[in-house]
């Protein structure tokens, strides 16, 4: 049995390297053709609904960040991982941030495991993480302050999550009045209509005009498997793939 269980392993390892390299070798040409220094934009496999096996075959591939949006499966996973991983030094440590909707209920347990959340919207959620980082960096359980990317929404569609323009700065002062809290960017989900580089660009629009106003706030979370190089060009330092890498979703979770 263990002879099968290491020849499935090795089938599922070599399946997500595949994938892996595929997903790399796109990102680095969208760098190289947008003119871009090599490694300027990070690539983040998401892997919710994926088991913790699936991590730690992703961790001998040299990944590193890691996206989930679905809590508590994200606080068991992250742990179950971390239990088992011996790391040759910090900088060798996997990091997992937080993309998808927050719950204020469920901040304590996010405050716990996230390195950062990219889908902050509402000032209520700001509320939440911040009183849930404050205890977490109280009780040893974190090491630095959490980190919040503003969720934007582009075409102003409320069921897409996300602040609009015009009420970034506000929900900034929030964040950035929270010691336990580092504002360092924005994150856009592109809408399904619409052109692309049209929505890419007003990305890279609203992230400049914002970092006038908060020059720490570098990142920008933007661009997925199907507008990756879009989002590159318009200035992207983080794209988050999932299925190109992973596959479809176990029937479990569908």
């Amino acid at each position: 049995m263990g002879d099968m269980n290491d020849s499935l392993d090795d089938v599922r390892t070599a399946e997500l390297s595949g994938r892996l390299d595929a997903v790399r070798g796109r990102l680095d040409a969208a760098v190289a053709s947008a003119g871009r220094p090599a490694g300027s934009c990070a690539l983040m496999v998401v892997t919710k609904y994926f088991p913790a096996d699936d991590v730690r075959r992703l961790l001998t591939l040299g990944v590193r960040l890691f996206g989930e949006s679905r809590e508590p499966e994200a606080g068991r996973k992250v742990a179950e991982v971390l239990a088992d991983w011996s790391p040759a030094d910090v900088a060798d440590v996997p990091v997992f941030d937080m993309i998808g909707t927050v719950q204020s209920k469920k901040a304590r347990s996010i405050a716990r495991w996230a390195r950062a959340v990219h889908s902050v919207d509402r000032p209520k959620v700001v509320d939440a993480l911040g009183r849930a980082a404050r205890v977490a960096l109280d009780e040893g359980e974190r090491a630095e302050p959490l980190g919040v990317l503003l969720q934007v929404s582009l075409d102003g569609d409320p069921q897409r999550g996300g602040v609009v323009e015009a009420d970034l700065p506000a929900l900034a002062e929030q964040v950035s009045n929270d010691d336990a809290l580092t504002l360092r960017g924005l994150m856009v989900i592109a809408p399904l209509s619409g052109d692309r580089k049209h929505w890419m660009a007003e990305s890279a629009r609203i992230h400049n005009a914002f970092r006038e106003q908060y020059a720490d706030a570098v990142e920008l979370s933007a661009g997925m498997s199907g507008d990756m190089e879009e989002a590159v060009e318009a200035g992207s330092t983080c794209v988050r793939v999932g299925t190109a890498i992973m596959g479809e979703r176990p029937l479990l979770s569908q």
